[in-house]
């Protein structure tokens, strides 16, 4: 089949798939499912070889996917229960001062946002967010709008989240280093997301009549003190950065000793994304269910209750990697790949570009960084790139899918209906910063390429 059939039937998939989770409704793991059959049909696949290649990319996908996003959601869901937030947010509020609340809560928005998905960590926010906007006689769209801001940023490039993990998986890329590029440039998008959040903030936003409502009443418990026997501020960031130092280990290890030696082989081990979470949990057991006295059974509850929403997560992941393994198999994969060499595109800008666009089409972020990458995954595999530079290609995809968050974006509406911001007021906002931050996350990326490339 020629090139631009090929290009034809991906781009006739794209579109299907944007009509049935937006137009339609679809559930976006049946959509992708459905789009990859038609996809591998259109472009000639033998009927035989379609569910094969499905059920590959399925599992070729959880293998890695499943593990990091469930042990990160049940470390999320530990630090949420038992308080750890509201020790987090009030310890980094001492340490800056009343007068850098919105700072201080930024820093530690950021730090909380690493093992916890964004809607869910925000949330855990607001009553923090509440407390000190009331204290300071502001609205909550002050503090909140930098806080969510970050938050996202972590979200879309920072392992253990489900879409860079995906991507990465898709793209064969290194966890260890994603994590390593995605925290350190996310560092400097955090005062970004304070600047850009007061010139913003410079407009006078009416709270919605809802939201003034349930902010008038708050009693503002969570900022004046944390819940009973929450952890300390120590044992949450410990749970966090032991396991960031064990996959620095790894990664550091695999850069600095070369292949086969024994040193190298143990820091592998020790650095692996899967054995450091399951060390965050065995931490978590101690410095959480033990001093917050929980009994076993307790543990297990608080435990399983992260397990819904992530199997859902996990499932959509996975139809992520179906689609990308079918535009492998198909050649779809390599004809995108051959054309964009032909256009002398840069292949980091056109991940970029087109993850942004998908973001914006059908708003789920997760789906955007996975069938980028599915789209560029062979242009990737044939282009010979280092380590660095494939974990900075997945860190600029998923910086395509931070911006241009919007109505069709769920994440939308949970900030400004949190945050008391209209429609309008969220486009002129909430809009605006994510795809601000977006823009700045990529542009930091594409300068790392540059000393890499």
């Amino acid at each position: 089949m020629s090139t631009a059939a090929l290009l034809g039937i991906a781009a006739g998939g794209i579109a299907l798939l944007l009509l049935l989770i937006i137009r339609w409704q679809v559930h976006a793991f049946v959509a992708m499912l459905l789009v990859s059959l038609l996809v591998a049909l259109a472009a000639g696949m033998p009927i035989g070889d379609v569910i094969s290649t499905m059920i590959a990319g399925m599992g070729g996908t959880l293998g890695s996917v499943a593990i990091l996003v469930a042990l990160g959601a049940m470390l999320g869901r530990m630090i949420e229960v038992s308080g750890g937030a509201s020790s987090l947010a009030n310890r980094f509020t001492q340490i800056l001062g009343p007068s850098r609340v919105p700072a201080a809560l930024t820093a530690a928005a950021l730090v909380l946002a690493i093992p916890v998905f964004f809607d869910v960590g925000f949330i855990i926010l607001v009553p923090i967010i509440y407390g000190f906007c009331k204290a300071a006689k502001v609205d909550p769209v002050k503090f909140g709008l930098p806080v969510a801001g970050i938050m996202l940023a972590v979200h879309v490039v920072v392992p253990p989240h489900p879409g860079i993990v995906g991507g990465a998986a898709v793209l064969k890329a290194d966890v260890g280093w994603i994590t390593l590029l995605g925290l350190a440039i996310c560092l400097p998008l955090a005062p970004l997301a304070q600047y850009v959040s007061r010139w913003l903030n410079r407009k006078h936003y009416t709270m919605l009549p809802t939201t003034a409502e349930q902010f008038k009443n708050f009693a503002g418990e969570s900022a004046a003190g944390s819940a009973l026997r929450a952890p300390s501020v120590g044992a949450v960031l410990t749970l966090i950065l032991v396991p960031l130092a064990l996959i620095m280990v790894g990664t550091t290890g695999a850069t600095l000793l070369p292949k086969g030696d024994p040193v190298r082989n143990v820091l592998g081990f020790i650095g692996a994304p899967m054995f450091a979470l399951m060390v965050a949990i065995g931490l978590a057991f101690w410095l959480i269910a033990r001093g917050q006295q929980w009994s076993r059974e307790r543990t297990n509850e608080v435990m399983e209750s992260a397990l819904p929403p992530a199997a859902t997560v996990i499932l959509v992941t996975g139809a992520g990697g179906v689609f990308a393994k079918v535009l492998t198999a198909t050649g779809i994969g390599t004809a995108l790949s051959q054309t964009l060499t032909a256009t002398h595109m840069p292949l980091i800008l056109a991940g970029f570009v087109i993850a942004l666009a998908l973001r914006a089409a059908q708003g789920s972020a997760t789906v955007a960084i996975l069938a980028t990458c599915g789209l560029l995954a062979e242009a990737v595999t044939a282009g010979g790139y280092t380590a660095m530079q494939t974990a900075l290609l997945a860190v600029a995809i998923g910086f395509g899918g931070l911006g241009l968050s919007h109505v069709n974006d769920s994440g939308f509406w949970i900030v400004t209906r949190y945050l008391g911001l209209s429609v309008a007021d969220g486009l002129r906002s909430w809009t605006v910063l994510t795809t601000v931050l977006g823009l700045a996350g990529f542009a930091l990326t594409w300068l790392l390429w540059t000393f890499v490339a």
